[in-house]
């Protein structure tokens, strides 16, 4: 930095924090970087992500647009990340971890890739690259990832699902569960804006979000819900009255 210049990276469309290689940097057009922060240059950046404070993106990784990484973060290689995803503050997303649009990584969380973490060998020497099988955590869209909860991989975070802060989560999450605990369990649902659902009043399974009215259905195919087409008018609604008094409005 420069004697006198003013230390405010928001007002600089792109900053270039180590990355190395002139080719990539010029790839990264509408892209921040701040000066601490370590980018391989065989990373893909989209176009208006935020690389700030001390984060590092490994070789290979894959970010789409518009997507933040907080102080102190680490992408690890290969990592493929969708659009607006947010991974926070000095979150570990190890390798090969898999993101889909609209993922949000809470303060440290930490997601795992290995089975049966050893440093050695059971001879202690050292174990390289070829003595484990790296496993990784995959987030379905909207998926959220509280503060220093933990994904130990290999498992599945289901579409719009939220893993509670400080849960650890050891087998796969369907689509806008709501887990909590170690090991982490549903305690409830969620919707699309991150409210815990509320039964439906109309006697069936269904489920309401109170902040937005949308409405959800169970999905066998996945064991969690499934937002209806249009929220009001194709929630599944009581069977219809069979009784012709009761229809005709008249009592026996």
């Amino acid at each position: 930095m420069l004697r006198g210049e003013a230390r405010c990276p928001l007002v600089r469309p792109v900053l270039r924090g180590k990355v190395r290689g002139m080719e990539s940097s010029a790839d990264r057009a509408g892209v921040r970087i701040v000066e601490s922060a370590d980018v391989a240059d065989d990373a893909r950046i989209g176009s208006g992500s935020s690389i700030w404070h001390l984060a590092q993106v490994r070789e290979g990784a894959q970010l789409g647009t518009d997507c933040v990484i907080g102080r102190g973060a680490y992408i690890g290689t290969g990592v493929q990340m969708g659009n607006a995803c947010k991974v926070q503050n000095y979150a570990l997303v190890y390798e090969p971890a898999q993101m889909a649009d609209g993922v949000f990584v809470g303060p440290a969380a930490v997601f795992t890739n290995d089975h049966f973490p050893r440093a050695a060998n059971p001879d202690l020497t050292a174990k390289s690259a070829s003595d484990w099988e790296s496993v990784g955590v995959t987030c379905e869209t909207g998926a959220s990832i509280g503060a220093r909860a933990v994904c130990v991989a290999p498992v599945t975070i289901g579409a719009w699902a939220m893993v509670a802060a400080g849960a650890t989560v050891v087998k796969d999450v369907p689509p806008h569960a709501l887990v909590a605990g170690v090991p982490a369990k549903r305690i409830g649902w969620v919707g699309r804006s991150g409210e815990k659902l509320v039964h439906a009043s109309d006697g069936t399974d269904s489920w309401v979000c109170p902040a937005t009215g949308e409405w959800y259905i169970p999905d066998d195919s996945t064991g969690g819900l499934l937002l209806a087409s249009s929220p009001l008018a194709d929630a599944p609604r009581p069977a219809s009255l069979t009784d012709p008094d009761e229809q005709d409005g008249e009592n026996a």
